[in-house]
């Protein structure tokens, strides 16, 4: 991308970030300094999408690249003036069909070469800045109520949530460490929840001319709203996306290099790293200790991060920039956080609690929650008999995962042979009989019978 391209004018987010009742929302800009975007590099991306889908009516351009039709109209007569784009026919409510002339297929070329991104507009860096601070979850509080809401479709006893508030409301992270199988990737996902519903994230933002795609499907889930919540809080800066507060989930298959702003060179396009992708919610580091990268390696990356909130960044033009480390970080983990990290790195999590087993009461609890998603009538005899024969006999501890494990063990059984799905002993024999052989669990763990955490 030229200089001139690249160039980003005054003006953009900062004062429009918040509507009327005091709530962040990037409002729609009212002109091209708001944009905080040069004409150059618009004029760019109008073209490119033009050489992408041959003509377009001019409204049909603004929604593609995210800018409002009423800025874009001056842009559409310059470019006219210019020759580089000709009238191909009229459109609905007054509009105009547009195509590019040569010359102006052969400015589309050029930028295509110097950079292939073609989508919404990008958001300046300093804007996303704005946003963040505007949105931080350390901002957010999360109170008893919004705890018990946020668990209340899966069994955790008040004691485990007791220990997760202040830790949760910490923001500063925490290692979550226990035996498999206990729920420690469910409790993560579920922290997200205990603050605001959603936020706004940018579809790409822009620095020293540098295109860098931000918005990720695979972790930004977005927010549908309703008509009468669109005429209440007006018109929003299509550029960004409004999503739930983002839960971005990694495990085994995580590498350093994630952790950068990742170049295609070909396209001349980047991608946002994870811990950028989930500021304002929660990073789950999920079996944590078993990526393919020492343990070391990635606390010593995060030791800055965690200290200052804030990280440094390296653009493909090498140029180092300072972005918001803003989320709760979660370590998950079946190994002894003191066999991962040293003591100064263990400082900076200041929280680490154990998901233990669960006790009787609370997994008599989870068959309950399983009955009931599976669509199976609960019969505590039958519970009492599986502990009774399977459980206390032979040592073996109870986990929170087995409730759901077993009873869908017994729903395949019952679809397979045409039968309605009982919680009955003899299925649950068979059901044991499978699952703990294919896990390798049979009662060889000295833990106390009744899974006494």
């Amino acid at each position: 991308m030229s200089t001139v391209e690249s160039e980003i004018v005054g003006g953009g987010l900062l004062d429009t970030l918040f509507n009327s009742e005091d709530v962040y929302l990037p409002s729609e800009p009212q002109s091209v300094r708001e944009l905080g975007l040069s004409p150059v590099l618009i004029e760019s991306l109008l073209c490119k999408y033009l050489l992408q889908v041959g003509s377009a009516a001019g409204r049909r351009i603004a929604e593609s690249i995210a800018l409002p039709f009423a800025l874009l109209e001056p842009m559409f007569a310059d470019l006219r003036g210019r020759q580089l784009l000709f009238h191909q026919g009229q459109a609905q409510l007054g509009d105009y069909q547009y195509a590019l002339t040569e010359q102006g297929v052969d400015r589309a070329q050029a930028a295509m070469a110097s950079n292939a991104y073609v989508g919404p507009a990008p958001v300046p860096l300093d804007d996303y800045i704005l946003s963040v601070e505007a949105q931080s979850i350390r901002a957010e509080a999360a109170g008893e109520d919004a705890l018990a809401q946020a668990f209340s479709d899966i069994s955790v006893e008040p004691q485990m949530l007791d220990v997760l508030g202040p830790a949760i409301n910490s923001g500063a992270g925490l290692f979550l460490y226990g035996t498999p199988g206990n729920g420690k990737t469910t409790i993560a996902k579920r922290i997200t929840k205990c603050f605001g519903s959603h936020i706004w994230v940018p579809h790409t933002i822009i620095e020293d001319g540098q295109i860098v795609k931000f918005y990720d499907a695979a972790f930004h889930e977005r927010v549908t709203e309703s008509k009468s919540s669109l005429l209440k809080s007006g018109n929003s800066d299509q550029r960004w996306v409004k999503i739930k507060r983002p839960t971005v989930v990694v495990g085994g298959e995580l590498t350093l290099d994630a952790l950068e702003i990742r170049h295609d060179p070909v396209s001349n396009i980047s991608e946002a790293s994870l811990q950028l992708k989930s500021n304002c919610g929660c990073l789950l580091i999920d079996d944590f200790g078993r990526q393919k990268c020492e343990p070391t390696e990635l606390l010593n990356r995060w030791i800055v991060p965690l200290e200052n909130r804030h990280d440094f960044l390296t653009l493909a033009s090498g140029k180092k920039i300072q972005v918001p480390f803003d989320q709760l970080i979660i370590f998950s983990t079946n190994l002894e956080p003191m066999d991962l990290a040293d003591e100064a790195f263990l400082r900076r999590i200041p929280y680490k609690v154990e998901v233990g087993d669960p006790s009787i009461e609370e997994f008599r609890m989870l068959f309950q929650f399983s009955c009931k998603s599976l669509g199976c009538q609960y019969r505590p005899e039958a519970v009492d008999y599986l502990v009774q024969k399977h459980y206390r006999p032979l040592g073996r501890p109870l986990r929170r995962c087995q409730a759901r494990d077993l009873l869908t063990q017994i729903k395949n059984y019952c679809v397979y042979r045409g039968l309605p799905m009982e919680l009955r002993p003899d299925y649950l024999d068979r059901a044991v009989a499978g699952y703990f052989a294919t896990c390798g669990d049979n009662a060889t763990s000295p833990a106390t019978p009744g899974g006494q955490s």
